[in-house]
């Protein structure tokens, strides 16, 4: 029986906001007797904002308190854009995981009995999977390999400093680029979100 990503994607959608969290993404890898549901997980933009609002007022609340010291001085000091922080923590993990666990059982989502469910945060260096995403990380160091060539080239790096409609524009003098990003000779490239394989964010710290 086929696993259908996109039945457990609204599932665990729908856990994750009782719990005040957004599903990133999910993925489902490995053979069948050793498969590991992976959802990764962030507060949603209302905890974030307060997140946020904690963190730039430097003081401790709204779950700021469990993450990382590390990276709340990296924000602190600029280094770290607060919307790069998922401000997921351990608790919010396992709460998540013991209800999202029973619903997968119950509802049979996962037909056999045998795999893993994971549930983390997308870490700084998160993928980007949805339009939107590439509007909240403008100014933001990514990573995109697209499905088609463009300007001869498949791999590109650069600081995405716009998204026009189903367009990306990255800045190329950002970063150091590969022999084949130099030759093209531009210092912006524009992609299209359909041409995008994967793209993910570059952590800066």
């Amino acid at each position: 029986m086929a696993v259908k990503l996109e039945e457990i994607r609204s599932a665990a959608s729908r856990v994750a906001a009782s719990h005040g969290l957004d599903v990133v993404e999910i993925e489902l890898a490995g053979p069948s007797k050793e498969r590991v549901l992976r959802v990764f997980l962030e507060k949603n933009a209302e905890r974030r904002a307060k997140l946020k609002a904690a963190i730039e007022a430097g003081i401790h609340g709204e779950g700021n308190e469990l993450l990382p010291e590390r990276l709340i001085q990296e924000t602190q000091a600029g280094k770290l854009k607060v919307e790069q922080l998922s401000g997921i923590t351990h608790e919010d993990c396992a709460a998540f995981s013991r209800d999202f666990g029973v619903l997968l059982d119950v509802e049979d989502l996962v037909p056999g009995a045998e795999y893993t469910l994971e549930a983390s945060s997308p870490g700084l260096d998160r993928k980007l999977v949805r339009p939107e995403d590439y509007q909240r990380f403008t100014g933001s160091l990514i990573k995109v390999q697209t499905f088609e060539p463009v300007r001869g080239n498949r791999h590109w790096q650069g600081r995405l400093t716009a998204r026009v409609g189903e367009t990306i524009t990255l800045d190329l003098n950002a970063v150091k680029q590969n022999s084949k990003s130099r030759k093209a000779g531009v210092s912006t490239v524009e992609i299209a979100l359909v041409n995008i394989e994967k793209a993910q964010l570059v952590p800066e710290i």
